[in-house]
Formats: C-alpha cells, sequence, structure tokens
C-alpha cells in the first residue's frame, strides 16, 4: 500500500536540499519551487507537481487519454512539417510543467509553442497552448474544467484546449474571452495561433474509445487538492 503523508505527518524537504530520490511515498512533502525544480531522481510512471508547495504524486495517464494525446502530437508535428504555414509552430512536447504564477508547477498533458521563431526555452517561455485530456472522476474534470483554467490562463498560456472524450466535445478557452469555444464531436477546430492547422475531434476521440476505463489515482496531502 502507498503511503500517504497526513498533515501531522507531513515533512518538509530541507532548505535547498531535495531528497535523493522521490516517488509515491513522497506525497506530501513540502517544496519551495527552485527545490521542486532541482530534483532529478524518481520513481518512473508517475506525475509529479508541486501544487500549494505540496507534492502531489498522479498514475500516469491512462491508454483511453493518452491514446488522443499521441494523435494530437501527431498532427502537431506533421503540420509543422508538410504545411506551408507549419513553421508558426515552434514545438510541442507532451507531459511537461506549466509555471504557475503562485510558484506552483502543474504538469499538462501536453503543451504548444507558438510564433517564437525559435526553439523554446522551457524555464522561460510560457506554452502558447496548453492541452488537458480529461480523466474519469469528477474530481478530475473539476480540476480539468476549472482549476487548470484559472492557472493556465494567469500563467500566460493564451489557448487553453480542453479535449472531452465523455462528453464528446473540446472546450477551448482564450486569453481575455470570457465564453469558450464548445467544439462538438464531428466539428473540426482552427485557431490563427497555428494557421492553416484543422483538428480533426472525431479522430482523436475515436483514438481513446475501447480502452478499458481507469479513474486516475492521485496521491497526496488530504488537505491540499
Amino acid at each position: 500500500m502507498t503511503a500517504i503523508l497526513t498533515p501531522s505527518t507531513t515533512a518538509k524537504s530541507p532548505l535547498g536540499v531535495a531528497p535523493l530520490r522521490i516517488g509515491p511515498g513522497s506525497a506530501g512533502m513540502l517544496f519551495e519551487p527552485d527545490e521542486f525544480d532541482a530534483i532529478t531522481d524518481y520513481v518512473d510512471g508517475y506525475r509529479y507537481e508541486l501544487i500549494n508547495g505540496v507534492l502531489v504524486v498522479n498514475s500516469i495517464p491512462s491508454p483511453a487519454q493518452a491514446s488522443p494525446n499521441e494523435i494530437v502530437g501527431y498532427a502537431l508535428w506533421d503540420y509543422k512539417k508538410n504545411h506551408p504555414k507549419g513553421s508558426a509552430m515552434d514545438y510541442t512536447l507532451a507531459e511537461r510543467h506549466i509555471r504557475i504564477q503562485s510558484g506552483d508547477r502543474r504538469q499538462a498533458d501536453r503543451v504548444v509553442w507558438a510564433g517564437l521563431g525559435r526553439r523554446p526555452n522551457e524555464k522561460k517561455d510560457t506554452p502558447t497552448i496548453a492541452i488537458e485530456f480529461v480523466s474519469a472522476g469528477k474530481r478530475n474534470a473539476v480540476r480539468d474544467y476549472e482549476t487548470k483554467r484559472k492557472e493556465y490562463l494567469e500563467a500566460g498560456v493564451v489557448e487553453y484546449w480542453i479535449i472531452d472524450r465523455f462528453r464528446r466535445t473540446l472546450t477551448v478557452h482564450r486569453q481575455h474571452v470570457e465564453v469558450p469555444k464548445i467544439v462538438s464531436e464531428f466539428e473540426m477546430f482552427e485557431t490563427d495561433l497555428l494557421p492553416g492547422f484543422v483538428l480533426h475531434l472525431d479522430e482523436i476521440l475515436v483514438a481513446a474509445d475501447g480502452w478499458e476505463e481507469e479513474e486516475d489515482v492521485t496521491h497526496d496531502d488530504a488537505t491540499h487538492q
């Protein structure tokens, strides 16, 4: 059974000294942002985030969540390589941390940098687009639709895409635009951030179909959501 630190047992990493190795049992430890950034040794197969200064450990995405992410990544790289205006996209990566204004580190399913004209500096250049693929479970949906929307836009992300295999929709939030754009399953989506790029939502959703559903497991201090 994975140990989860409670408020009474929450540990604080020594100032400027990160644990030699972190894993699920490290959930609930307190870190400063620079301490978290300095961690290089960790147990594979988990996602690590810093939320409210607390280390949160999640299971890796299920196949139903990871498969559509692969398809989106392929579509983006195909656009960059083959479309006449593909140079608008600088880079895209899966499972990358976004530096939140509070100092937290939130891991996005996929990020896209556009308009820089160069390879991004991950520590300095906020992604232009953040993409999340909604996980099973109400808590995960609230986190993707509400918490991350606020965090990402405040961090400077221009567009936030929420691909929801349960609702069969794509929801797009944009900086300084109050009402989000809702794209239904058999519609296409285009953005001026990537001129000429067309996202076919049905092709993304079908990649998630047929996999056994699993609700993501989160290890954290129960007082920090």
